[in-house]
């Protein structure tokens, strides 16, 4: 459990704070006049604000009753990994690590969406490339999608696997 609030805390923290600091120094663009982005990497990476009511991409972006059904799934996904974590359903290193990153992206999310005077997730790294653009995300999002990649690579570890890396990590202990 030391191990997962090691990695969640300071990556929902991270995630907050980047918020705050996007959410400080933007304007509401739905209120006031946006600003402009800021360009960190021309033509490939900016900062901007963006409200996010929906979910990955803007789905549901908008659908009045999204934070309604989105605080239901992450409380449902929180009470689950918690539980799997105590039935030690993650027993790789990269498993571990993938549920404290679920943790980390639901819990920040989740956040904005029941904080007064939110209700919407603020994303704000911006990626395009020639044509191409990427929606915004936030820090929560990637630790979302890094623990997504991490329990599929994860998968494919064998318990056996699994089990000699334990031991190997508590006989250096």
């Amino acid at each position: 459990m030391r191990f997962f609030l090691l990695l969640s805390l300071p990556l929902y923290v991270l995630d907050q704070v980047t918020k705050y600091l996007i959410l400080a120094n933007f304007p509401n663009p739905y209120v006031e006049p946006a600003r402009p982005p800021i360009e960190v990497i021309p033509d490939f990476f900016n900062i901007v604000r963006v409200h996010n009511t929906g979910m990955a991409f803007g789905k549901l972006n908008g659908w009045e009753h999204a934070n309604y059904l989105f605080g239901a799934i992450a409380i449902t996904a929180l009470v689950a990994i918690v539980f799997l974590w105590r039935k030690e359903a993650f027993p790789t290193t990269s498993g571990k690590v993938a549920a404290s990153l679920l943790v980390a992206g639901i819990l920040g999310n989740f956040t904005d969406r029941i904080l007064p005077g939110r209700g919407y997730v603020v994303d704000f790294l911006d990626f395009q490339f020639g044509g191409w653009h990427y929606p915004s995300f936030n820090v929560a999002d990637s630790c979302i999608c890094i623990a997504a990649a991490l329990l599929f690579l994860s998968a494919f570890q064998s318990e056996k696997k699994a089990a000699t890396a334990e031991s190997g990590s508590e006989a250096a202990s």
